[in-house]
């Protein structure tokens, strides 16, 4: 089953999920302006930057709207960092609120500027142990109900499942570590069986 997954590029780290998802099969383009909503693509991914500018910039060119809605409806997504922030119900430390479609409350740079980035190798629920980069990251310091614990580091969670979304405070698509991606790759197929 060939999976067709747009990766919002209006701005941040787009390319190296692109590789990483074409390494396992996968066809992606990128999400740049309204009209490249109108290709049909099965699954969305939403990389690390500043969550803040694309949310912004997602109003702006008019796809945010469509981009939710998909989401609502079903469609599996990928939010890494800055993506995770996009899709959480609430930020604790900033009033500011976008898709809004997982039941996350999570905390902006969250690690401070001193630990701004680290690394470090963790469990991930169905995985096992996977290396972990953390780049001026978020932590989600609770979780609704419906969602899913996938890994905790230091006691704050890093990686989360809600439905067909998934979202990762660490970065993946940085290492050569495809595990996170397959995963991701593995819901779609899922999705699209019961489509």
């Amino acid at each position: 089953m060939k999976i067709t997954v747009a990766v919002s590029a209006v701005q941040g780290a787009f390319i190296e999920h692109e590789k990483m998802l074409e390494s396992l099969g996968a066809e992606c383009f990128e999400l740049r302006k309204k009209s490249d909503l109108e290709r049909p693509f099965d699954a969305l991914v939403l990389p690390g930057g500043e969550s803040t500018v694309m949310g912004k910039l997602l109003f702006e060119l008019d796809m945010f709207d469509t981009l939710k809605r998909k989401i609502e409806d079903g469609m599996p997504v990928f939010g890494t960092c800055a993506g995770l922030i996009l899709l959480s119900k609430s930020i604790s430390n900033d009033s500011a609120n976008y898709f809004a479609t997982m039941d996350i409350t999570t905390k902006r740079n969250a690690y401070g500027r001193q630990l701004g980035s680290f690394h470090t190798t963790a469990d991930f629920k169905g995985i096992g142990d996977i290396p972990m980069t953390f780049i001026r990251a978020p932590y989600i310091e609770s979780a609704g109900e419906g969602v899913e614990i996938l890994s905790v580091v230091d006691g704050n969670i890093v990686a989360a499942r809600q439905g067909n979304q998934l979202v990762t405070a660490f970065h993946p698509e940085v290492l050569e570590d495809t595990s996170v991606h397959k995963y991701f790759l593995e819901i779609t197929e899922n999705y699209l069986k019961n489509k």
